[in-house]
């Protein structure tokens, strides 16, 4: 028969034990014959992150049942010692004990943080030889297992033969599905789903976002709140994030009320995404504001309040940001590098933006990344310095790519340097034949410098080889409903009086 749990908390009342305070434990259990198996001394030692302890501890003792040997590799799997969670599991079946669904539950998480497929798979197999794999603990693992490695048949195979799925199981294969895009399979699961949870709605409302459905996920944000589920922090970013790539302003203020409203204090990553949103939507005075009501800022508030005065044209203001984070003791990651080059492209501030790059690759240079020096390359075309691109892109470590050469020839269109703009766009073409925005770029420069003949051959040519151009679209907020227009649309409601308006314009 199994001992009582002996909780030494008494004894010790440390909130975070200390490894002494943990070996005088272990010494009074052993002075005192009480068996270890039936302490919480193994957990003691985790919690002062004394594994190797812990670990020794276990392998020394034989007299383990199921219930304290799961809680064991529980503790482990919960300090990311998941190699020592699978090792446990292995000592449990040599020591003869069967375990249970709680078991297989804590070694699944393990596997799924490592993302090892095939630990998955292995434990999926002993599951089922053990007939545990349809309990409800047990699969809704093996489907969140699955669904978070992109193996998407078998997280369906395991919801499927999860008897009486619940919403975890339910949300699990939901979110798998959002993950590869296939978002019609997610919300019709979500809809017939039995029961729904926040956590179900702010996978559906997050995932709509970050696949760009963001009108869905405004949508069935409206919709929790009417079937009476109150958001969390969790839900705001995710909405408000779908509402920035609409810019839809009248909106995303209304989900800020509506955060305070519900959450009072809101927390750094609601307010990280209400920085963008207001950026976004062209608000950089509100985008400031909520910057500065921010406490405790990390490198993502800081990146997004770079990038927002850099997406509104404000170069020095973000460089100034930029100059203030290092002096809070923050130092710049690859983001924070990247946008702070990016405002300084599109300012002018060619000296600014080369001497951050050359200071982080000396200081930092393990941030860089190709997209840094490709806006390095960037930077010098749209200031002119062409000679200084060329030279650039000849000195850099490795081959550049077709991106490097299209900030070149980005630069060449801007200043109508036709012959730079050839040469490199035909550099373009050879790497790559079916690049459309090449052959955009060289059809707008002829045509802007009345050469039409040049223009004819090279729409001939795209139509032979049948390349389209992606149509431009573009949006509007009027009381607060967005209207989306695509290039020669004609199917919105309004159409003849819109082209009406337009006419007038033109005419006048």
């Amino acid at each position: 028969m199994r001992s009582a749990p002996c909780n030494l908390s008494n004894t010790f009342t440390s909130l975070r034990p200390t490894l002494l305070d943990t070996q005088k434990a272990h010494a009074v259990l052993l002075k005192s014959g009480i068996p270890i198996e039936g302490s919480d001394v193994v957990h003691r030692y985790c919690n002062c992150s004394a594994f190797q302890y812990a670990r020794k501890l276990f392998d020394e003792r034989f007299e383990w049942d199921v219930v304290s040997a799961t809680a064991i590799i529980g503790a482990f799997a919960r300090r990311g010692r998941h190699r020592d969670s699978f090792s446990i599991l292995s000592r449990l079946l040599f020591l003869g004990i069967r375990p249970n669904q709680f078991t297989f539950g804590a070694t699944l998480h393990s596997s799924t943080a490592v993302g090892d497929l095939n630990i998955g798979k292995q434990l999926h197999a002993f599951s089922t030889k053990l007939g545990l794999h349809s309990d409800v603990f047990v699969g809704s693992s093996l489907v969140d297992h699955y669904a978070k490695l992109g193996a998407i048949k078998e997280s369906q195979y395991a919801f499927e033969d999860t008897h009486e799925p619940n919403v975890v199981s339910y949300t699990a294969l939901m979110s798998g599905y959002l993950k590869i895009d296939r978002f019609h399979e997610a919300i019709q699961l979500f809809y017939e789903m039995p029961m729904r949870n926040v956590i179900s709605w702010n996978a559906i409302i997050g995932g709509c976002s970050q696949v760009g459905l963001s009108e869905e996920s405004v949508n069935l944000f409206n919709a929790m709140c009417r079937e009476g589920f109150r958001p969390n922090q969790s839900t705001f970013p995710c909405v408000i994030s779908a509402a920035a790539n609409i810019a839809a302003l009248g909106m995303g203020r209304s989900f800020h009320a509506s955060a305070i409203k519900y959450l009072g204090q809101l927390d750094v990553f609601v307010v990280n995404s209400l920085i963008s949103f207001y950026a976004k939507c062209g608000c950089l005075h509100d985008s400031i504001l909520a910057f500065e009501r921010i406490e405790g800022r990390n490198i993502v508030s800081w990146n997004a309040m770079i990038c927002s005065c850099a997406q509104n044209g404000r170069g020095e203001e973000a460089l100034e940001f930029y100059k203030r984070m290092q002096r809070s003791g923050l130092k710049p990651n690859s983001v924070t590098l990247l946008v702070v080059l990016f405002g300084c492209s599109h300012a002018g501030l060619v000296d600014d933006g080369y001497a951050c790059f050359s200071i982080a690759k000396i200081e930092q240079p393990d941030i860089l990344r190709a997209e840094h020096y490709a806006c390095v390359v960037d930077l010098l075309a749209r200031s002119r310095r062409f000679g200084e691109a060329e030279r650039f892109l000849q000195e850099l470590p490795f081959e550049p790519g077709i991106g490097f050469w299209k900030a070149l020839l980005g630069g060449g269109r801007i200043h109508s340097n036709k012959d730079l703009a050839k040469t490199v766009a035909n550099r373009i073409l050879a790497l790559d034949p079916k690049d459309i925005s090449s052959y955009v770029l060289l059809s707008n420069l002829y045509s802007a410098a009345g050469n039409w003949q040049s223009v004819s051959v090279i729409r001939r040519e795209m139509k032979e080889k049948g390349m389209k151009r992606t149509p431009g679209c573009s949006w509007i907020e009027i009381r607060n409903k967005v209207h989306v227009f695509f290039n020669g649309d004609r199917r919105h409601a309004q159409t003849d009086e819109i082209y009406m308006v337009l006419a007038t314009f033109l005419d006048t």
